[in-house]
């Protein structure tokens, strides 16, 4: 009986440590708030041990005067640069079957690429190749929502000088991934697409995966979209098919969470490949970068284009794996799984409220004064007036909304203000960088 109860006491402490495991309630406060102040649209999901333990959509996946559609766990995203780890898992598949090897040269298949004879497959995957980026420098606007044959990328790749020489340095660039994704259509006679629907997507049973080829489909898609002058706009789409091995994949988190834990236990590639992707060199993995967080261990790819950002990490110690899409951000993605992984973990945080604070009048003077910076080059003034703030830069005034110590909120335009009153400095963020100024 004794032996009994003990059992019994102890399924039942297991049982309380799992329901423990993730806070809910705080999770789905942390993405009310986002969603009710018009921070963030978009979908998350968190598994642990290869089962889903949190799944969560917030927004829109579609908005237009005559539709609108509310986003689900079904809604489909663009992932940007998480395809390239789909890349360099393809490119490891390869090199087991030994029809590819990492000291293999640009050459053998893009001999006339500036510098071929001396990029190896390696240089590609850990962007250390110094090749130009073809989405920079190449009138992009112009024609990245436009059909583009490789002939013509691989063109505006041959064009440019490149950065530096065959690992010199490493830096993250499109090129790299674009040609390894043309390599792979090369080793397998047939196109990225097709290889990967039977490599990965057809392997994983991964139904909401597949290759963008065009603009979004509004019928399947989520569309994405900007703030400005307090209220969404629709952001400009590319033509998937122009970005290939570096970006051109569509999913769902819960499909990418498939994807990443059967990457990280032997699915897709053995223990030593998957060693060689995590070996990092100059903070560059192959395919993947570092996501450490406290004291535990991470890796995955972070994605973004045309208003869609993306997110994929695995923390290989505790089993989690988050994967989260927006199709609209104003409050930075890395601020919202900065949050996410606090609250798996269990450490401290408070959850942003985005509610307006008064300051005295007096006590907006430390903030007044004149912040530029040299790279790029911005000049702003902040001055007050009445009892706020307000900056201007190019004859562009913007009101600035205190949200807390030292911080401050454009809400028309999405732009936070953070001052660094010691320092002497002005951090302005936005979904795209962060921006530092000194006081003048």
């Amino acid at each position: 009986m004794k032996r009994i109860l003990t059992t019994l006491s102890f399924c039942t402490l297991v049982y309380s440590v799992n329901a423990q495991a993730i806070n809910r309630i705080k999770l789905d406060s942390l993405f009310n708030t986002l969603a009710s102040n018009n921070m963030d649209m978009g979908s998350i999901a968190i598994s642990k041990h290869g089962k889903v333990i949190y799944q969560r959509a917030f927004g829109n996946a579609v908005m237009s005067p005559s539709d609108t559609v509310k986003a689900t766990g079904n809604t489909e995203y663009r992932l940007g640069s998480i395809t390239k780890m789909f890349t360099a898992t393809l490119i490891f598949q390869l090199i087991e079957a030994h029809k590819l090897s990492l000291t293999g040269r640009l050459s053998s298949y893009f001999p006339n690429l500036p510098n071929a004879d001396h990029i190896t497959i390696s240089n590609l995957l850990y962007h250390r190749s110094g090749l130009a980026d073809f989405t920079k420098n190449t009138d992009f606007d112009r024609w990245s929502d436009k059909p583009q044959t490789h002939e013509q990328l691989l063109e505006r790749i041959a064009k440019q000088k490149p950065d530096f020489e065959p690992n010199a340095a490493a830096d993250y660039n499109n090129s790299n991934y674009l040609l390894l994704g043309y390599i792979i259509e090369n080793i397998c006679k047939k196109p990225y697409k097709e290889v990967l629907s039977e490599r990965i997507i057809k392997t994983l049973s991964l139904s909401k995966t597949y290759y963008g080829e065009t603009l979004p489909d509004i019928k399947k898609e989520a569309i994405s979209y900007k703030y400005m002058n307090n209220q969404w706009h629709r952001d400009k789409a590319v033509w998937l098919d122009n970005f290939s091995g570096c970006g051109a994949i569509i999913s769902t988190p819960a499909d990418m969470l498939k994807f990443m834990e059967a990457l990280f236990t032997g699915k897709l590639i053995s223990k030593s490949s998957l060693s060689q992707m995590q070996t990092f060199v100059d903070d560059y993995g192959m395919g993947m970068f570092g996501f450490d967080f406290d004291t535990h261990k991470g890796f995955g790819h972070n994605g973004k284009t045309e208003g869609f950002a993306s997110s994929l990490t695995y923390y290989p110690a505790d089993g989690l794996a988050i994967a989260y899409c927006t199709n609209a951000e104003v409050y930075h993605k890395a601020n919202v799984l900065n949050g996410v992984l606090s609250i798996c973990f269990n450490k401290p945080y408070t959850i942003p409220t985005f509610k307006p604070i008064e300051l005295k009048n007096n006590e907006l003077d430390v903030y007044i004064g004149t912040y530029t910076a040299k790279v790029p080059a911005i000049q702003v003034a902040v001055k007050k007036a009445g009892n706020h703030l307000q900056s201007e830069t190019h004859g562009q005034v913007i009101d600035l909304i205190a949200l807390g110590n030292n911080e401050f909120f454009s809400k028309a335009f999405g732009f936070f203000f953070d001052f660094d009153l010691a320092g002497k400095k002005m951090i302005i963020k936005d979904v795209e960088a962060n921006y530092v100024l000194d006081k003048q």
